[in-house]
C-alpha cells in the first residue's frame, strides 16, 4: 500500500484520486488559517513554486482539529489562502487527522512516519502544547503544518515536526528530484 491507493475530497466536492500524482514528489500538508504557523503557508507556496517543473506537489489538507484554528468552511479556505499567501498548490477539503475519525490517508501517513524530524523550536511547541493541554499519543500529529515527504513511488520517506519550515526542507526535496 502507498499514498496513490488513496482517493480524498477535493475543496469543492469531487473525488480526487492520488494515483494522479505517480512519479512525483509530494508535500502532503495539515493547514490551518489561524494558527501562529499560518505564515508557512507562503514557504510551502515558495517551495512549490521553486520545484513544481521537476515533478514536485504540495497538497494542503485544512484541518480545524487544533483549538479550532482552521474555522472557515472549505470555500473560505482557498480564499483565505490565495489571497493572504499567494496558495497556487493544491488544497482539500477539511479534514481531521487525529483519532478515530481521522482521514484514512492521515491514518496511513501516521502509520509510516510514527516521528518528526525536527528543529530547534519543536522543544519550545511541545511544551508549550503541553502547557495548554495539547498532547497526543505518540504517532499523532501534535499541531498543524506537520508535513509528509512522499518519493516517486508512493512511500513515505520523511515526517516534519510543524516548526520545521518549508526552506528548510530544500535539501530533503532535492534529494528526492
Amino acid at each position: 500500500m502507498n499514498v496513490y491507493d488513496f482517493k480524498v475530497q477535493s475543496i469543492t466536492g469531487e473525488q480526487v484520486d492520488l494515483a494522479q500524482y505517480k512519479g512525483k514528489i509530494l508535500l502532503i500538508v495539515n493547514i490551518a488559517t489561524k494558527c501562529g504557523l499560518t505564515p508557512q503557508l507562503e514557504g510551502l507556496e515558495k517551495l512549490y513554486q521553486t520545484y513544481q517543473d521537476k515533478g514536485f506537489e504540495v497538497l494542503g489538507f485544512p484541518c480545524n482539529q487544533f483549538l479550532e484554528q482552521s474555522p472557515e468552511d472549505n470555500e473560505g479556505i482557498i480564499d483565505f489562502c490565495q489571497i493572504n499567501y499567494g496558495v497556487s498548490f493544491t488544497n482539500f477539503a477539511k479534514i481531521e487527522v487525529n483519532g478515530v475519525d481521522a482521514d484514512p490517508l492521515f491514518k496511513f501517513l501516521k502509520s509510516q512516519r510514527h516521528d518528526d524530524k525536527s528543529n530547534d523550536a519543536t522543544q519550545g511547541l511541545v511544551e508549550k502544547l503541553t502547557s495548554i493541554g495539547q498532547v497526543f499519543p505518540d504517532g499523532e500529529l501534535k499541531w498543524n503544518f506537520t508535513k509528509f515527504l512522499i518519493n516517486q513511488d508512493g512511500e513515505v520517506v520523511e515526517r516534519f515536526s510543524p516548526t520545521f519550515l518549508p526552506e528548510e526542507m530544500s535539501g530533503d526535496v532535492e534529494g528526492l528530484l
